[in-house]
């Protein structure tokens, strides 16, 4: 049987005009910012106008390690959405923007699929309201004021050797990752070394996400630190007075992008940070606002749940005041036997021997999410070659750890098809059995933080770090940065440093290459291994199927 592509489905969706989907919210039309007839963002005055509204329930949606077999995060979170709003419950769907460099490149795609998809697709994956570029442009702003300063006298005594801010684009481009700028003579001013980073990595972006209104986010963009003078001492983006512009830049890219679902259900897709290196979730203000307005909302962290969930949890919900009520846990039974050793090739034949064997990754993020007191359900997104017996192999093993599997046919069906799975994290969601706490304390040193993830999250013996970096983390600390929570940037693919460790490996070390102080944000990042903040596009990037077919449709999304 033939099935039809995600783009051909959302093409064909049945939408409804974005003040419609406003109204099942309470939102006014003049409280909506139109982009064209299905979309539109979220008035601040609105937003500001809920403080005082108590908060429905909160569902993450995080999945294991990323395989080349899919696990269908996404795609689970928004029928997850549909399947609540079906049995009853007001629930909004809030996930992040997608980014242009992976959109082209590897990744393709990200507003869910099959029949579990966020519309307008093709939209969402590209332009969409602008936010993306409104964050390119706020951050190299504060890039060439930089230069600028030096070239006109340099007042603040900037190092120029010690400006730890880059430019950044939203594409993948390995040849802008070490750059020479202002070559050309005098009148381009002092030639020096840099790079670019994409600009999901920019501290921006993270900044934007974290915010909670405008005045928090000058105040934030003006913590950070941009570069060093001779004497070690910082320069602040507010030194170079920057800040009030960045701030005007970014004013529309702080409203929430409205959407919908294929069912007609309200989604918040807003912001876009990643989750190896950066903390991979939608914005607080989205993920609050959709609180106040419903009874649930779902959520998703960006890879596996040791990365993703573990900054939702240890990030976002301690600066945001926010506790989620249930995880759901995506699997499938096509990743489980790639981590049992089944070849991508052979994924379609059964097999529940390699099934029961790559359940091992499974059961470290099921102990892993527990250990923040959150209660978790295994959603088993379902393929079309998966067999009974595979599937009861998976809901054995996951009853064994404690917890419930329950196969979800969303992809395929709807809502109808993730019926079973809303009604199972909806009687959790409201038996109030979530003791969320996140999974180190404030008060820990910096390196103690390193050390608690590492250990208890990717079940290292032991985190290497020079004199150098645990000098510097003293450094911060002595400056008042100590109670900032860390955000580890490693490789998505294994609970290692190594990306081709699959499965649940221990007896490993966690080597830290370097740390970045993220001031504005207000967490440092631990860079692991081998990670890029700007990535490169593949040999066969997926820019080279995008193209516009003869009645002017876009083509090669996925």
């Amino acid at each position: 049987m033939a099935y039809k592509t995600d783009i051909e489905i959302a093409r064909e969706a049945n939408k409804k005009p974005i003040m419609e989907i406003g109204a099942k919210l309470g939102i006014g039309s003049e409280d909506l910012v139109p982009y064209g007839h299905d979309k539109a963002k979220v008035s601040q005055s609105f937003i500001e106008s809920l403080a005082d509204k108590p908060k429905g329930k909160l569902v993450l949606v995080t999945a294991i390690n990323p395989t080349p077999a899919g696990e269908g995060k996404t795609t689970t979170t928004v029928g997850l959405g549909d399947g609540l709003n079906r049995i009853g419950r007001k629930t909004v769907v809030c996930i992040r923007e997608a980014s242009l460099g992976p959109n082209f490149g590897m990744k393709g795609g990200a507003a869910g699929g099959g029949y579990a998809q966020i519309v307008p697709m093709e939209d969402m994956n590209l332009h969409f309201t602008g936010d993306f570029h409104a964050i390119t442009s706020a951050h190299n702003l504060l890039s060439a004021m930089i230069d600028n300063h030096i070239y006109w006298g340099n007042e603040l005594e900037i190092d120029e050797r010690r400006v730890t801010w880059k430019r950044v684009l939203d594409m993948n481009d390995r040849a802008l990752r070490d750059v020479v700028t202002s070559l050309g003579g005098v009148a381009n001013g002092f030639p020096r070394q840099t790079g670019f980073d994409i600009t999901v990595a920019s501290e921006v972006m993270a900044i934007l996400c974290l915010s909670n209104d405008l005045k928090d986010l000058e105040k934030r963009l003006g913590d950070m630190i941009v570069a060093y003078r001779r004497d070690r001492t910082p320069i602040y983006a507010r030194d170079l007075k920057a800040d009030g512009a960045m701030t005007v830049l970014l004013k529309d890219a702080m409203q929430p992008n409205l959407v919908q679902t294929l069912e007609n259900n309200p989604a918040f897709v807003h912001g876009g940070p990643f989750a190896n290196i950066a903390h991979g979730c939608n914005s607080v203000i989205a993920t609050t606002t959709a609180l106040k307005l419903a009874d649930y909302v779902v959520t998703e962290a960006g890879f596996g749940a040791d990365l993703g969930a573990e900054k939702f949890m240890n990030i976002k919900c301690r600066k945001a005041g926010l506790a989620p009520d249930c995880v759901v846990l995506v699997a499938t039974i096509r990743a489980m036997k790639m981590n049992g050793g089944t070849a991508k090739a052979d994924l379609g034949q059964e097999s529940v021997d390699a099934v029961k064997e790559g359940c091992a990754n499974l059961g470290r993020h099921i102990g892993n999410l527990k250990s923040f007191g959150v209660p978790v359900v295994v959603a088993v997104n379902h393929f079309v070659t998966d067999t009974d017996a595979e599937v009861q192999a998976v809901q054995d093993y996951v009853a064994t750890q404690g917890a419930e599997a329950i196969v979800s046919r969303h992809w395929e069906f709807g809502s109808e098809g993730s019926e079973p799975l809303a009604r199972r994290v909806a009687e959790i969601a409201e038996s109030g059995a979530s003791q969320f706490a996140p999974l180190y304390k404030d008060e820990l040193s910096l390196f103690e933080k390193i050390e608690t993830v590492a250990r208890r999250i990717y079940h290292a013996d032991e985190v290497l770090a020079d004199k150098k970096i645990r000098d510097q983390l003293k450094l911060w600390e002595d400056a008042g940065y100590g109670h900032l929570p860390v955000c580890m940037a490693k490789t998505q693919y294994s609970f290692t440093t190594d990306p081709s460790r699959r499965g649940a490996p221990t007896g490993h070390s966690v080597p830290v290459r370097e740390v970045r102080l993220a001031a504005g944000a207000g967490f440092v990042v631990v860079v692991c291994g081998e990670i890029m903040t700007m990535p490169g596009l593949p040999s066969r990037p997926a820019a080279e199927n995008i193209h516009l077919n003869e009645d002017g449709q876009i083509e090669g999304l996925f």
